[in-house]
Parts: structure tokens; C-alpha cells; sequence
């Protein structure tokens, strides 16, 4: 009776087996293809590129207005070669000159390019100059030297071979002398005069024939130099853009993330923000935040206040710095413009400039408004980003100290003879400070004016930001578009996004660059605050009109505003010359308003070397310009999806739209 009913048993357990198995090849077979919708691809980097358009017109007007050239800088071609009589460098110098630098990363480059100038303006040797950021930090790898861990130091002896003599050290007799101290030592200022250094400078490298200069301000040597010495202009254009070459490493890691970038096929705009905390402080921007960001940005302008760095008082309306454009555009206000000019929601937008002061939810607006926002880390792999720090050793972070334990029995000893009572008991002690308590800027904002001193983990994440903005500097540069948030740093000089807008007028001038003006722009945005996102067609119209004018309009402000602080800013006339035939050729449509604009903009009258004038350039075409092909999505509403408007104007006729937009090609660009 046993062994049968184990045998039915059995039976029946191979049966439903059977039947199981039977469902499951039927469920796979049947239901496998939704499944793979469900399944995530493999990819080695976090961004998955969303378009709502697999399809992007490169041959509309549109599209030409958004991503293509400026038709009156097409004309503009980089020249930084010596156009006077110009000698190679004597081997017979007057001596060394040693530099050491400090500041961050436009800092870095703009002091680079100034040591190389006094070099040659004193007849001397360069050593090549040392950054104080990484060599003064401890646990960065030791594969790489000062200067050699951001740049390429053998491309910087060879570019600038018939300009300066460079050299990797000092000679050992100076290396001793330096040592003891016995080298004398000039701590320039941001804008020093060359008749400093011909005066004061020279003369003591005559005598000792080796001075050391301390740069610590961004900057060694006055911008605007006299015009016999143009030709140093085109020297440091030539240090910046040709000589400063980032390390292999670098290269190679920007240059994966521009074919991540270009892999979907479409243009890609690049967006700095430029809200660090210096510059917020400075300029007294700190009740655009919220409690504790607040805080902290008024502790760092105290500190600046008490060191001089800023003269004005402690609280600063911060709402009418704003108004009047003294503090960076919010990046919700950056994705309103955009969105307001034409760029759809699908457009990608690569965030450069590091972490964002307030943290990644200041980006959280942008995100909203656009898909596809990028930055480095969603580009490329944690190792890939740590490949190119080189072999660093482990840090280990300082045990916290245990709190004292106090047994009950010595307190109660204690309260035995604490002497006769009632008397008042005195105040409790301070609470003990421990590493786990004042781990961050929690721990001490609110209790000193100083801040406490960086953690070895803080310098060498100090040293990691020059190569992070390294690769940021090369994705602006390449951008099919940029526009900045902010152009000032913590000092209220140019900051990292002039300097890349001044690298994109000389390498490629006519790239789509915006340069908007934050105090028509703050009064745009007042108008609609009560409805921001419910923007009629007016409105868009003024803010086309207003972003399409700046790329001419904002030329001629840098060079009012940003080239007496830094000639980098904007390397033009002296860096430039126009192209004989590509200029007629690019400006026999525009009206003769547009380009004695652009030429009074620019201020280049030197004519390119025949050789040059054999290049093409890409031009607009007329007949594109005359009709519209396709609708523009948001000149009548702020934000249209696949058809759904979001704002509540009302659609504007095609004859309204096609005259906007003719207006747009014809003169916006000024």
C-alpha cells in the first residue's frame, strides 16, 4: 500500500513539473518582447540621451538661427604670429627667473601666460613656473611634477622656443641659494606695469642673476600693455592657446566625453554657472539662497571684509544686486532663456564648472526644463576620472577621539564636596570639540570668524578640481554653442567662463557664443514673475531679440569691461586679422549697420596672409534665410511638448512667425 501510493505520488509531482516547465516556455515565448523594453542597456556611462525628434533638420532656418555661425565674425580668423620685426630669444639671458603661482584654474593660466611676457620683456630664462595648489598638496601622486601634473611641459619648451628660453630647474649653485633662502624674492601684484620690472626687477636679476616672483592674484602684469608692445599681446596668445596644452591624459579623457556627446549626431550646448561661494560673497548674492547657504556666504564675506578683499558693508541687498546684474543668473533662469530662443526640450546641455554652490538641487529647474543635462560625471566612468590622477596612496582619516567616561561614583563624590550650599552652581563646562563634531562647515560657522584648515582629502580634491576643469575647458571650447551664468570670479575679476568665451572669439569666432546682459535679463524676467512659465508671445519675442543681439552686442562689452582685467578675456583686434575674400563673401547680404557694428566691436583692420584666404568657411544661405521651413516651437509659447502647450498665449499666425524670424537672421545677431 506504501510503495503505491509513493508511486502516485510521484506521478503526479512529475506531471505538474511538466506542466510548470510547459508555462514558463510559454510565457517566455509569448511575453519576451516586453520584457526587453524593461531591460536596461548596457552602457559605461549613466547619461541615456532622450529626443523627441529622431529626426533634426540641419537645412532649416531655425536651425541655422540656434546652432549656426555668426555671419559677421566669419571674416575673423586667429593670427598670434609676430607681424613686426621679431628675434628669436639670446641664449646669453640676464638670468633666472623663477615663478611660483597660486589661485585656481583661470588663475593658474592667465599667471602662466603673464611670466612667460616678463621674461621676455626682462631678457631672461624661464624656469618653468611651479603651482602652488599641487605642489603644497600632500597625496597627490608623485608620477607627476607641479607644472607637469596639469600641463604638458614638453609642448610648452618646444611652442615657445623662438619666444623665451624655458628650462625644466635651476642650476644646482641656485638650487642651494634657494634653499638658504639667500634668492631674492618680489611679490607682484595683479596688474604690475612693465616699468616695474625694467625699473626694480632688472636690475636686481642683473646683479644676483635669479629672482623668485610670487604671483598669488591671478595675474603678474598689467592687461592692457602700450602699443609698441603689442607684440606681447600676441605672445600671450600665443602661451594660451597654442603653448598651455593640458597633459595626454586629459586630452584623451575630454576627448571620449566629446564623442559621448556627439555620438546621438546633434549639437550640444555647453552652460557654466559660475556660483561658487568667493564669487556669491563678493558680490553679495547670498539671499538667493536659503538658511544655511545663506549663512555661510556671509561668514566668507566677513572674512573678506576683515582682509580688505571687499570694501561695502556686511549685508548686502541681495534682490537689487540682482536687478541690477551684479550676481550670477540662477540656473532656472538660464533654462528659461534657452527655451524662450528656441531650443527644444530635448537640446543637450553640458554643465561645466564643477559642483554647483547649493548642491545639485540648484540644478534640479534646469533638469526640469530640459532633458538631456550633462555634465563629466555622467559621461564618463569613476575610473576613468581617477585614471588620470596617476598612482596616489591611501589616505587615512584621524581616529575620533573617545569622550571621557565619567562612573557615578566620582559624581557623587564630587557633589559631596562641592562645599556648603545653597550657593549657585557654576556654568557647565564647554562642550569639548572632537573631529566627528566639526567634520564640515557645520561645525564652525557659527562659532568663528576663521575657517579651519583644509583636511588632507580637501587638498588633494583641491589639486583633482584643476584636471575636472581641465576637461570642462576643453568641452566649452569645442561646444556648439556656450553661454555663461556668471563672468566674474571671487576677486571681480574675469573668471572660468571669460576666459573660455575669449578662447572660442580667437579660435573660432563665429561659434554661437551668448553673452547676455543679467540686468536686462533680471528686468525680462520681473515682468512675467508672477507667471513665469505662462510667458506670452511678446515676451519671447524681447528675450529672442535680446539673446540673438549679444553675440555681436556682448563683444564690445568684454572689451570695455573684461579685457582691462585680463587681455585673455578678449584677444581681439591684437590676436586676429580678417580674411580678404571670406569677408566679402560673408557680408554682401548684411546692411552696412551691421557691419560697421561688428567692426567697431572687433576693431581688426589687419588683413590675413594670402595663404589663409584659401580656407572655406560655411556660410548662410540666402534662400533659407528668405522663408522658414518648419515651425518654430516656442516662438509663440515658453514650452511646447510633442503638440501640448504648456503656457497660455495664443498661437501666433505662420506669416508672424516667418517675419520674427527673418528679423532674427537679418539683424539679431548684432
Amino acid at each position: 500500500m506504501m510503495k503505491s501510493k509513493m508511486k502516485w505520488v510521484a506521478l503526479v509531482g512529475l506531471v505538474l513539473s511538466a506542466l510548470s516547465l510547459s508555462a514558463h516556455f510559454l510565457l517566455a515565448r509569448y511575453t519576451g518582447k516586453s520584457i526587453d523594453v524593461y531591460q536596461p542597456p548596457i552602457t559605461i556611462f549613466t547619461w541615456r540621451p532622450i529626443f523627441e525628434n529622431a529626426d533634426l533638420s540641419r537645412s532649416g532656418s531655425i536651425y541655422k538661427r540656434l546652432w549656426g555661425p555668426v555671419r559677421p565674425l566669419e571674416s575673423l580668423h586667429p593670427h598670434a604670429n609676430p607681424r613686426e620685426k621679431y628675434e628669436a630669444p639670446d641664449l646669453q639671458t640676464n638670468g633666472f627667473v623663477f615663478v611660483k603661482i597660486q589661485g585656481g584654474f583661470h588663475e593658474i593660466r592667465n599667471s602662466i601666460c603673464d611670466a612667460v611676457v616678463v621674461s621676455r620683456l626682462l631678457n631672461a630664462t624661464l624656469v618653468i613656473p611651479e603651482l602652488q595648489p599641487t605642489t603644497s598638496t600632500k597625496g597627490i601622486s608623485s608620477d607627476f611634477k607641479s607644472f607637469a601634473y596639469l600641463y604638458d611641459d614638453d609642448q610648452f619648451i618646444v611652442a615657445l622656443a623662438k619666444d623665451v628660453v624655458v628650462v625644466r630647474s635651476l642650476p644646482k649653485s641656485f638650487k642651494a641659494a634657494k634653499r638658504k633662502k639667500e634668492i631674492p624674492v618680489f611679490k607682484v601684484s595683479y596688474s604690475a606695469s612693465p616699468d616695474f620690472y625694467l625699473k626694480l626687477v632688472l636690475p636686481v636679476l642683473k646683479k644676483h642673476s635669479v629672482v623668485e616672483l610670487l604671483v598669488s592674484d591671478g595675474g603678474c602684469l598689467q592687461a592692457i600693455l602700450p602699443h609698441h608692445l603689442e607684440e606681447f599681446q600676441r605672445l600671450r596668445c600665443r602661451v594660451a592657446y597654442h603653448a598651455l596644452q593640458f597633459r595626454q591624459e586629459v586630452q584623451d579623457l575630454a576627448a571620449k566625453i566629446l564623442n559621448r556627446l556627439r555620438a546621438s549626431g546633434r549639437p550640444f550646448l555647453a552652460f557654466d554657472h559660475g556660483m561658487t561661494k568667493d564669487a556669491l560673497a563678493y558680490h553679495g548674492c547670498s539671499e538667493l539662497f536659503q538658511d544655511v547657504h545663506t549663512e555661510l556666504i556671509q561668514h566668507r564675506r566677513l572674512w573678506m571684509t576683515k582682509h580688505g578683499l571687499v570694501k561695502g558693508e556686511l549685508s548686502v541687498d541681495s534682490v537689487k544686486q540682482h536687478l541690477n546684474g551684479s550676481c550670477p543668473l540662477m540656473p532656472e533662469e538660464v533654462g528659461i532663456l534657452l527655451r524662450s530662443f528656441g531650443y527644444s526640450s530635448d537640446t543637450i546641455i553640458y554643465v561645466s564648472g564643477g559642483e554647483i554652490f547649493g548642491g545639485q538641487r540648484m540644478l534640479i529647474p534646469l533638469h526640469a526644463i530640459f532633458e538631456n543635462v550633462v555634465d563629466r560625471t555622467s559621461l564618463s566612468t569613476v575610473r576613468e576620472l581617477t585614471s588620470i590622477y596617476g598612482g596616489e596612496e591611501c589616505l587615512r582619516s584621524s581616529p575620533h577621539t573617545k569622550l571621557p567616561f565619567i562612573k557615578e561614583e566620582m559624581k557623587f563624590e564630587t557633589w559631596k564636596t562641592s562645599g556648603p550650599r545653597p550657593r549657585p552652581l557654576p556654568p557647565p563646562p564647554a562642550r569639548p570639540k572632537y573631529p566627528s563634531n566639526i567634520e564640515g562647515w557645520w561645525g564652525w560657522v557659527g562659532e568663528t570668524a576663521k575657517e579651519p584648515e583644509p583636511t588632507i582629502m580637501e587638498l588633494r580634491t583641491n589639486a583633482h578640481k584643476l584636471l575636472w576643469e581641465a576637461i570642462d575647458y576643453i568641452i566649452c571650447i569645442e561646444a556648439d554653442a556656450f553661454i555663461p551664468g556668471f563672468d566674474r570670479d571671487g576677486k571681480g575679476r574675469p573668471n572660468f567662463a571669460s576666459f573660455v568665451m575669449g578662447h572660442r572669439l580667437y579660435q573660432s569666432a563665429a561659434s554661437k557664443t551668448f553673452r547676455p546682459d543679467r540686468k536686462i535679463v533680471a528686468k525680462l524676467l520681473e515682468e512675467i514673475h508672477s507667471h513665469l512659465y505662462q510667458a506670452n508671445r511678446t515676451w519671447v519675442a524681447a528675450v529672442r531679440k535680446h539673446l540673438g543681439r549679444t553675440v555681436l552686442d556682448g563683444l564690445y562689452e568684454a572689451s570695455l569691461n573684461s579685457k582691462p582685467l585680463s587681455f585673455l578675456s578678449h584677444p581681439v583686434p591684437e590676436c586676429s586679422c580678417l580674411r580678404h575674400s571670406t569677408f566679402k563673401t560673408s557680408t554682401h547680404a548684411l546692411s552696412p549697420s551691421i557691419r560697421s557694428q561688428a567692426h567697431l566691436s572687433l576693431g581688426v583692420e589687419f588683413q590675413c596672409p594670402a595663404w589663409m584666404d584659401n580656407d572655406t568657411i560655411t556660410n548662410f544661405d540666402k534662400e533659407s534665410e528668405e522663408e522658414l521651413d518648419e515651425d518654430d516651437s516656442s516662438s509663440g509659447q515658453l514650452f511646447q511638448h510633442s503638440g501640448d502647450i504648456v503656457g497660455g498665449a495664443e498661437t501666433s499666425n505662420k506669416e508672424d512667425i516667418q517675419m520674427d524670424d527673418q528679423e532674427e537672421l537679418e539683424g539679431g545677431e548684432r
